[in-house]
C-alpha cells in the first residue's frame, strides 16, 4: 500500500511539475511578447534591407536581371512579409495587458508564434547570401511585337511591303525610304516589317522608333535606350555618352532600325554613335516627304500608292459588314468609296461612320451627299482626317501654300500641264521675287517638286502633267475657305449652263468654271478682288458682254481657250494687271475690240489656233512668253511681224499648222527675225530643212552666247502621225531635236546633237545605224525615238568603240524599221546603256536578236520591256547569245509586254532567272509560247499575268507553279 501511495505521490508531483512548467513557459511568452514583437520587426527589417540591396543591384543596370534562385528568394520574402503583417495586426489587437484568461492565453500563443517566426525570418535572411551572385545578363527580346494590321488584301501596301523585304535582303542596300501621303498606310507597312517572322530571323534586334514632329536627339536616344533596356544613370548623362552607350550595345549585332513618321533629317551618328551602320545592319524610314528620304541617304525609295478601287472597296466592305448585303446600300457604298480617293485612313473613318447607319437607305444617301460636300460642311469622321492632313499643309511656307491651293482650281484627278501651271503661278505673283521669266519657271519647278515629294501633287505618266488627289483637293478647298485672301468659286465639269449666282462669286478671289456648258455671262462681274478667271473649254460660249471685265482691275490670269468667242470686249482694257492671257484654240476669235497695249503687264500670251494676226497685237513691251501658230504671222505671203514688237520676249513657240508651201515661202523671213532675238532663252520651232536649222544656229547671237538656251527643234513639216515620245517628258523636251525625212549625217547638226536630251530620227535615209552620228555626240541623250529609218540594220555597232555608249539614255523607242536585225552589234563597252529604263520595239519584221552577247549585263536599270509585231522574234533572251547568264539578270524589270509575236517560243530557256522585280506580264497572240520561265520560288513580286484564256490553257509547267500563278491571271 505504502509503495503504491508513494508512486501516486511521485506521479502527482511530476504531473504538477509539468503543469507548473507549462504555465511558466506560457507566462514567459506573455512576459516576452513585446520583446518578441520587436525582435521579429528587427529581423524583418534586416531581411527587407537585404532584399532592397539585391533589387538595387540588378536595377542599376537594365541589361541585368535577378537569377532564378534570387527571384524565388524574393518571392519568399514577399510571402514572409504577409505573414509577419498578420502577426503584427494580431499584436496590435491582442497584445494589450489583460487579466482575462482568454486574453492571457491568446497573448501567450501570439508571443510564441512571433518567436518562431523570428527564427524563420532569420533563416530566410541567411538564405539571402548568394555565393554565385544575384544577377545575370538580361536577354532583350529581338523583337517587340506591335500587333500589325493585316495588309495582304491591300495590293499597294503589300507591294510596298514586299519591295522593302526584297531590298532588305540585298547586301549593298542599307537604307530604305518609304514615302507617301499622310494616311496612305506607311505606318501599317512599318508595323508589318517589325512583326515579320522573316525579319526576326534575319536580324539580331529590331528597333522601332516613332519620331515626333519636332524630334530631339535626347528623345530619340531615350526611345532606343528603353527598347534596349539600357541603364545610363550617373555615367552617361550627355547625348554623346548616350550615343556611345547605344553604339557599344549594338556593336557586332545585326540590327534593323525602323524610323516611323520622320519629318526632318536625323543624324544617326549623333543619335546612335556610329557614322556608318554596323555590319549587315539596315535602316528603314517612313516619311511623307521624298526629300527627307534623300536627305537620310536612302539607297532605295519606295512610294506607297493610293489603294486601288478594288482594295478600297474590300476594306470598306470588311469594316461596314452586314449592311453591305442590301443591293440599294451597295450602290450608294460604291459612290462613298469613290469619294475616299484610295486613302486608307479616310476609308477607315468613313466606313466606321457609315456603319452606324446600318441598313437605313435614307441615312446612307444623306451621308453620301454630305461626304460629297465635306469641303464646305462638317462631316462626322472627316474632321479628324482633315486635321491629320493639315499637318502637311501647315509645314509649307506661304508661297507653297498659295501654289498648292491654286492647284485645286482644276477638276479632281485632272491632268494639269506643268508649263501652264507654272505660268499661272508666276502671273498670280507667287514668284514675284524673281525677275527673269526663265528663272521664275525654274523656281516653279522647285516648288512643284516639293509639293510632289510631299504627295500633295502627283506626276502623271510622262511627267508633262500633274494632278491632285480628290481627297487632297477637297482639303485644299476646305483650307481656302478659311482664308480671306483665297476665296474660291470652283465648279468645273458640273454641266453648268447658267453662270452662278452673285452671292457665290462676289467675294471670290479666284473663279474656276472650266469644262461647263456656259452660253452666256453676266453683263458685268462686279468682282474687284478677282485674280484668276478660268473659263476654258466652255464650247458654247460665243460672246462676252461688253462690260463684263469692267470691275476686274486686279485680274492676273484669264483663260478662255477652246471657247467659241469671236472677239474680246473693250472692258478687258481695264484689267491692267493681267499677266497671263490664254486664247489658244479659240478658232473663231478674230479681233480685240480694244487696244491690247493697255495690258501693260501682260507676260504670257497664247494665241495658237486663233485668227488673230500679230499686226492686231502690235507692240507688247513686257510679253516674256509667246505661243503662236504660223498662221498668226500674216496672210498672202505677207509677214506681219518685226523684232521691235516683242523686245522683252524670252520664250517663243511657233506651231506649224499651215500648208508646207506657205511655210516654205516665209521661212527665210521668220528665221532671220527669230535669229536676231537677243533675250530669247527658249525656242520651239520647225525648220523645213536641216540647212535652215544650221543657218539659224550659226547666225543667232543668242544661240552663240547662251549655252543654256532650251530648244525644241524639228526639221520638215511635222505631220503629227509620229509617236509623241519627245513631247512626253516635260523636263526632257526643253532640249529636243527631231529630224524628219533627212539624208545622211550632216556634220553641222552634230553640235546640236551634243546638247540634245531628246532626239527623234524619223524616216531618215543614208544611215545604217544610229552610231553613224558619233557615239561621242550622244552623251547627254536621255530619250531616243527612231522610226521608219528602213536602211538601219542595227542601232549601235560596238566595233572599235572605247567609251560608254548612250550612258545616260533612259528611254529608247524603235518603231517600224523594216530591215533592223539587232539593237547592238559587236562588243558592248562597260557602262553602255547603264541607265536604260524603258525599251520599246515595234513593227520590226526582220528583228531576231534583242539582247546580243554582253548586252543584258549592262541593263541593271531596265524596268519596262515592250515587244510588238516583230514577226521573226523567237526568243526574248536568246540562249546562244547569253550562255552562263547569271540568275539576277534584269534585276529591275517590272513589266514585260509581248504582243503579236507569231514565232515567239521562249522568254528564257528555263526557270533559272530570279526576276526579282517583275510585277506584270502581258501576252497576246503569241501562240507558240508554251512555257513561262517561272516556278514557285522566283518572280515573287509578280502580281498580274494578262493573256488569252485559250493560250493559258495550253501552257506546259515543270512543277506546280501553275497553282500560284493561276490566281494572278487576267484573261482578255
Amino acid at each position: 500500500m505504502e509503495a503504491a501511495a508513494g508512486g501516486l505521490v511521485v506521479k502527482a508531483y511530476d504531473d504538477g511539475s509539468k503543469v507548473v512548467g507549462f504555465f511558466k513557459k506560457k507566462n514567459d511568452y506573455v512576459k516576452d511578447l513585446e520583446e518578441n514583437y520587436h525582435k521579429l520587426k528587427s529581423e524583418l527589417g534586416k531581411l527587407q534591407a537585404r532584399r532592397d540591396d539585391i533589387e538595387a543591384e540588378f536595377n542599376r543596370d537594365r541589361r541585368m536581371q535577378a537569377t532564378r534562385e534570387c527571384q524565388d528568394w524574393i518571392l519568399r520574402v514577399k510571402e514572409m512579409e504577409k505573414q509577419v503583417s498578420k502577426l503584427e495586426e494580431m499584436y496590435n489587437s491582442k497584445g494589450k495587458p489583460s487579466w482575462k484568461p482568454t486574453s492571457w492565453t491568446s497573448r501567450s500563443k501570439l508571443s510564441e508564434r512571433m518567436a518562431k517566426k523570428s527564427e524563420e525570418v532569420h533563416s530566410l535572411w541567411m538564405d539571402g547570401i548568394f555565393e554565385r551572385g544575384v544577377v545575370v545578363a538580361k536577354s532583350v527580346k529581338p523583337v517587340e511585337k506591335i500587333g500589325a494590321p493585316n495588309i495582304e488584301d491591300k495590293q499597294s501596301l503589300q507591294g510596298a511591303f514586299r519591295n522593302t523585304l526584297n531590298y532588305l535582303k540585298r547586301d549593298k542596300i542599307t537604307r530604305i525610304g518609304i514615302w507617301g501621303a499622310l494616311g496612305i498606310g506607311k505606318t501599317a507597312i512599318m508595323e508589318n516589317l517589325n512583326d515579320n517572322e522573316e525579319m526576326a530571323k534575319m536580324f539580331d534586334k529590331i528597333i522601332w522608333v516613332t519620331v515626333s514632329k519636332h524630334p530631339s536627339i535626347e528623345k530619340l536616344q531615350e526611345a532606343i535606350i528603353r527598347r534596349l533596356e539600357l541603364s545610363v544613370e550617373g555615367t552617361s548623362s550627355t547625348t554623346e555618352e548616350k550615343a556611345q552607350r547605344i553604339s557599344k550595345e549594338l556593336e557586332g549585332k545585326k540590327c534593323l532600325i525602323l524610323l516611323d513618321e520622320v519629318c526632318q533629317k536625323i543624324d544617326l551618328h549623333e543619335v546612335m554613335g556610329f557614322r556608318t551602320l554596323q555590319k549587315d545592319s539596315k535602316v528603314v524610314l517612313a516619311s511623307r516627304s521624298r526629300g527627307i528620304c534623300y536627305d537620310m541617304d536612302a539607297d532605295e525609295l519606295i512610294k506607297v500608292e493610293n489603294l486601288s478601287y478594288d482594295d478600297a472597296w474590300n476594306m470598306f466592305q470588311e469594316i461596314v459588314g452586314d449592311a453591305m448585303s442590301s443591293p440599294s446600300i451597295k450602290r450608294i457604298a460604291e459612290l462613298v468609296v469613290n469619294e475616299c480617293g484610295g486613302l486608307p485612313l479616310l476609308i477607315d473613318k468613313v466606313a466606321r461612320t457609315f456603319k452606324k447607319n446600318e441598313k437605313n437607305d435614307v441615312l446612307w444617301d444623306r451621308g453620301l451627299r454630305r461626304l460629297q460636300r465635306w469641303d464646305s460642311i462638317k462631316v462626322e469622321g472627316i474632321e479628324e482626317v482633315l486635321e491629320f492632313l493639315k499637318l502637311c499643309y501647315h509645314d509649307l511656307d506661304e508661297i507653297k501654300k498659295g501654289c498648292f491651293l491654286y492647284s485645286a482650281l482644276y477638276p479632281e484627278e485632272c491632268e494639269i500641264c506643268v508649263d501652264y501651271l507654272l505660268e499661272c503661278w508666276r502671273a498670280e505673283g507667287f514668284m514675284d521675287y524673281i525677275n527673269e521669266f526663265k528663272d521664275a519657271r525654274g523656281e516653279g519647278h522647285v516648288i512643284l517638286k516639293e509639293l510632289i515629294d510631299l504627295s500633295l501633287l502627283e506626276r502623271t505618266t510622262g511627267r508633262k502633267f500633274v494632278k491632285m488627289n480628290k481627297v487632297l483637293r477637297k482639303m485644299a478647298l476646305k483650307m481656302s475657305s478659311q482664308r480671306n485672301d483665297f476665296k474660291l468659286l470652283v465648279k468645273p465639269r458640273e454641266g453648268l449652263s447658267d453662270f452662278p449666282k452673285r452671292e457665290e462669286w462676289e467675294h471670290a478671289t479666284r473663279i474656276s468654271l472650266m469644262d461647263n456648258q456656259l452660253q452666256t455671262l453676266p453683263d458685268t462681274l462686279d468682282c474687284c478682288n478677282l485674280l484668276t478667271l478660268l473659263l476654258q473649254r466652255n464650247m458654247f460660249l460665243m460672246t462676252i458682254p461688253e462690260s463684263f471685265f469692267a470691275s476686274m482691275q486686279s485680274l492676273r490670269v484669264l483663260d478662255l481657250h477652246a471657247t467659241a468667242i469671236e472677239y474680246l470686249p473693250s472692258s478687258l482694257s481695264n484689267s491692267i494687271h493681267l499677266r497671263g492671257l490664254y486664247l489658244n484654240s479659240c478658232i473663231h476669235l478674230r479681233e480685240f475690240q480694244f487696244n491690247i497695249k493697255s495690258l501693260v503687264n501682260l507676260e504670257a500670251l497664247d494665241i495658237r489656233g486663233t485668227q488673230i494676226g500679230l499686226l492686231q497685237i502690235g507692240s507688247l513691251e513686257r510679253v516674256r512668253c509667246l505661243q503662236m501658230s504660223l498662221s498668226n504671222l500674216g496672210k498672202d505671203n505677207h509677214i506681219e511681224w518685226t523684232i521691235s514688237n516683242f523686245n522683252s520676249l524670252e520664250e517663243l513657240s511657233i506651231e506649224v499648222c499651215s500648208s508646207k508651201l506657205w511655210w516654205d515661202k516665209i521661212i527665210d523671213t521668220v528665221k532671220k527675225e527669230v535669229a536676231a532675238w537677243e533675250k530669247l532663252t527658249s525656242l520651239r520651232f520647225c525648220f523645213p530643212e536641216v540647212d535652215f536649222l544650221e543657218l539659224f544656229v550659226s547666225t543667232s547671237p543668242v544661240w552663240k552666247k547662251n549655252s543654256c538656251m532650251t530648244f525644241q527643234f524639228a526639221n520638215d513639216h511635222p505631220d503629227s502621225t509620229c509617236p509623241q515620245i519627245l513631247e512626253s517628258f516635260c523636263y526632257l523636251s526643253y532640249y529636243s531635236l527631231k529630224l524628219v525625212d533627212g539624208n545622211g549625217v550632216n556634220p553641222r547638226m552634230l553640235k546640236q546633237l551634243m546638247v540634245t536630251y531628246a532626239f527623234g530620227l524619223i524616216n531618215h535615209r543614208g544611215v545604217s545605224r544610229l552610231s553613224d552620228f558619233g557615239v561621242e555626240n550622244m552623251n547627254r541623250m536621255l530619250v531616243c525615238l527612231i522610226e521608219g529609218c528602213n536602211e538601219m540594220e542595227t542601232i549601235i555597232n560596238g566595233e572599235g568603240i572605247t567609251q560608254e555608249v548612250l550612258k545616260c539614255l533612259e528611254h529608247l523607242c524603235i518603231n517600224n524599221i523594216l530591215n533592223l536585225k539587232s539593237i547592238w552589234q559587236g562588243p558592248v563597252y562597260a557602262g553602255s546603256l547603264a541607265q536604260l529604263k524603258n525599251l520599246t520595239l515595234s513593227r520590226c519584221p526582220e528583228l531576231k536578236k534583242i539582247f546580243s552577247n554582253g548586252m543584258i549585263q549592262q541593263l541593271p536599270q531596265l524596268q519596262h520591256l515592250r515587244v510588238e509585231e516583230c514577226g521573226q522574234i523567237e526568243e526574248i533572251i536568246m540562249e546562244s547569245e547569253n550562255n552562263g547568264l547569271e540568275a539576277n539578270a534584269l534585276p529591275s524589270l517590272k513589266t514585260l509586254v509581248l504582243l503579236n509575236l507569231p514565232e515567239l517560243t521562249s522568254i528564257w530557256i528555263d526557270d533559272s532567272l530570279e526576276w526579282p522585280s517583275l510585277q506584270r506580264i502581258k501576252v497576246s497572240t503569241c501562240d507558240k509560247l508554251k512555257r513561262l520561265p517561272f516556278n514557285n520560288a522566283n518572280a515573287t513580286k509578280l502580281r498580274f499575268i494578262e493573256g488569252q484564256e485559250s493560250w493559258w490553257g495550253k501552257l506546259i509547267w515543270k512543277d506546280d507553279a501553275v497553282k500560284r500563278l493561276q490566281s494572278l491571271c487576267i484573261f482578255n
